[in-house]
């Protein structure tokens, strides 16, 4: 019986006090008021900061230093357009042809300028056109790839060359035309007439010019001046040394060519004027006097 009565003593809950309870919940209600305050300045500021974030982008991307002025191309200004790579185009050619070309009234980063691209392609030297933008201020860069020159064509080694073809066969017209660096260049003479018409020249043509200018120069041990292809079918090429007549450019030419270190020493003694040293027979050399 004792036990029992110790159980029930031990099962009993204690009585809360009321007063403590009363405090107990109010701080609870403060605590969820103040928790609820901070969530609702957390939103309200969530909120503004969302605001100012759309706001700036919008009067960002409506900022100057986005956009490029419509009239970009109307004279050269290297802080808006800038021009590199361009050696046979003048930067005053680029900017005549672009002259009548608006450049969209929008953000520069969404500008298409495709446009440029298809108007410098006309120039017959430029090969490929690459554009880079910029923005703040906003700009644009014009890489040009051009053509490489090859040979350069004149009716006379004392005129200025009237065209230049390059090596991928492309012809230049005098336009372009003189060359800044014309030392990598082989002059060649034509007149252009019916049977020497230089405007039929293709890249096999080309090519065969550069091979016999590389030919002779390496035999030869001098650099080429010139090659004469007035007629076709009696070429001529003139080192410091000696004008070398080749005569007609058939399979043995380049077999003629080969003769030119065992001949070229004995031009070098000869006290007269040589004309030419004549190759243009297949077995048979000799010297033309003047």
């Amino acid at each position: 019986m004792a036990d029992e009565q110790i159980e029930n003593q031990n099962n009993e809950q204690p009585v809360p006090d009321g007063k403590h309870l009363v405090k107990k919940k109010r701080r609870e209600r403060i605590v969820r008021k103040g928790r609820l305050k901070q969530e609702r300045f957390r939103i309200i500021v969530r909120l503004l900061i969302s605001v100012l974030c759309i706001a700036g982008l919008y009067y960002g991307s409506k900022c100057s230093g986005w956009y490029m002025p419509k009239t970009a191309f109307n004279k050269a200004d290297s802080d808006r357009v800038q021009i590199i790579n361009n050696n046979i185009v003048s930067d005053e050619r680029i900017y005549a042809l672009l002259k009548n070309s608006n450049f969209p009234n929008v953000p520069i980063y969404r500008a298409k300028t495709d446009f440029i691209k298809k108007e410098l392609l006309k120039l017959s030297p430029v090969e490929n056109v690459y554009i880079r933008r910029y923005a703040f201020p906003a700009r644009i860069q014009i890489i040009i790839r051009e053509r490489i020159p090859a040979i350069r064509i004149s009716p006379n080694e004392k005129i200025a060359p009237v065209a230049i073809f390059t090596t991928d066969g492309k012809l230049i017209g005098k336009e372009f035309l003189p060359l800044k660096n014309e030392s990598d260049t082989i002059l060649v003479l034509s007149y252009g007439n019916k049977g020497d018409d230089y405007h039929k020249w293709d890249i096999n043509r080309i090519k065969e010019i550069q091979k016999i200018a590389q030919y002779v120069s390496t035999y030869s041990k001098e650099p080429v001046e010139y090659i004469d292809f007035r007629n076709p079918q009696d070429v001529y090429v003139k080192v410091k040394t000696v004008n070398i007549r080749l005569g007609k450019l058939d399979d043995t030419v380049y077999k003629r060519i080969e003769r030119i270190p065992s001949i070229l020493p004995q031009v070098k003694l000869v006290e007269a004027k040589v004309k030419y040293l004549d190759l243009s027979w297949e077995k048979v050399n000799y010297l033309k006097l003047q």
